[in-house]
């Protein structure tokens, strides 16, 4: 969690404990106390925390963290969770890696501050799934084809749905169609 200034040190000292393995990185002058790691320029700090894959909660403006990464911008498949939050927690932002965990990370979020996750992936807030970010224990052959299987299920089109084991209720409970043979 990044902190730029006493509220925001505040609210990541409240989100620690529901967010295992969350640290607190704060602005040198602004938001050191408590926190594990104190850094200098906001930007190049998020670029950082980014460019080694690390998950990115800004409490902070989105705009910061947007402008900040915009230039390392380039596979969605590959890019870690960047979510943003007022420093209320009223508002909470997934603004990459929805689904590479930012959409739950906002969701568990929210939960704790008793915000609002503005999540905006059609999948997730139509069907309530992401054929690309599947729960534990699953995992995606082909994650190509996930993009079009899920513009099909959105736009209606029944899709054929092989379950070898395991249960599949994530799925099978969505609401999506699916064909009567696979």
């Amino acid at each position: 969690m990044v902190a730029l200034g006493p509220g925001g040190l505040d609210l990541a000292a409240t989100l620690r404990p529901k967010l295992p393995g969350a640290e607190v990185h704060g602005l040198k002058g602004r938001a050191e106390e408590g926190a594990d790691v104190v850094f200098d320029e906001v930007a190049a700090h998020v670029r950082d925390l980014f460019g080694r894959s690390r998950p990115v909660v800004g409490i902070c403006a989105a705009g910061i963290l947007i402008r900040a990464l915009a230039p390392l911008l380039s596979d969605k498949r590959q890019e870690p969770p960047v979510v943003a939050v007022s420093a209320n927690g009223g508002s909470v932002v997934p603004l990459l890696g929805g689904h590479r965990g930012a959409n739950r990370l906002a969701l568990a979020i929210a939960e704790a501050t008793s915000g609002h996750a503005a999540v905006t992936t059609a999948g997730d807030v139509r069907l309530g799934l992401a054929l690309d970010d599947p729960p534990p224990g699953w995992r995606v052959d082909n994650p190509d084809a996930a993009k079009d299987i899920m513009a099909a299920l959105l736009a209606g089109d029944p899709v054929g749905l092989k379950v070898e084991a395991g249960d599949a209720g994530w799925i099978t409970e969505s609401g999506a169609a699916f064909a009567e043979t696979a």
